[in-house]
């Protein structure tokens, strides 16, 4: 084993404990990408069990790697992402997988080529657990905006339309989406009742 270099690939990785992304923890903080990667990986191990046929070890593993890029280039959050689209830049995913590439590298050949196939899978859904990862990822990011303490200008109606292509079924994942939902509209609501009249 080249210890060296999975020594060098982990260093690099750590920035992710520092890369922020636009949502915001309960106390306030900016939430990093790693902080989310953890609680989206707590998540495919309790749910990932309640869907037939899903390889659970195999979810966490593409959960782990699914925003390994972001150490090089950081997040581009989702409003930025729609906004670039619509204009004609390149979508994320086109930079996203070099940078995921460039990161892998420093590892041996074996794990560098698990490590890049997996994201793949992640981004092009072609396995049940490549699909569930980006339901869960979307869910995630939704359940981190219901109980964030986001500045008074988070636009938290963006999230009712946010994934909704991933997030329909299955039932565990669509009964999931109907509660943070539910919460956001609730929590919109209550915001833009809050919001002084000059805000």
């Amino acid at each position: 084993m080249d210890i060296e270099s999975i020594l060098a690939f982990l260093r690099a990785a750590e920035k992710l404990k520092t890369t922020h992304r636009s949502g915001y923890t309960s106390a306030g903080n900016p939430e990093s990408v790693a902080e989310h990667t953890w609680r989206l990986c707590l998540m495919a191990m309790l749910l990932g069990p309640e869907i037939g046929g899903v390889d659970v070890g195999r979810l966490v593993q593409i959960c782990l790697v699914h925003d390994l890029g972001e150490a090089i280039s950081g997040d581009v959050p989702a409003p930025e992402q729609a906004r670039r689209v619509a204009s004609g830049a390149p979508a994320k995913h086109t930079d996203e997988r070099q940078d995921v590439v460039t990161l892998a590298s420093l590892l041996p050949v074996k794990q560098r080529d698990e490590i890049v196939a997996l994201w793949e899978e992640y981004e092009a859904g072609t396995s049940l657990e490549g699909q569930l990862a980006k339901s869960l990822d979307k869910l995630e990011t939704i359940l981190q905006h219901t109980q964030g303490d986001n500045p008074p200008d988070f636009d938290l109606r963006f999230n009712l339309g946010y994934g909704r292509e991933y997030t329909a079924r299955p039932p565990l994942i669509a009964a999931l989406r109907a509660i943070l939902d539910r919460d956001t509209a609730r929590l919109a609501d209550e915001s833009s009742t809050n919001r002084k009249p000059n805000e």
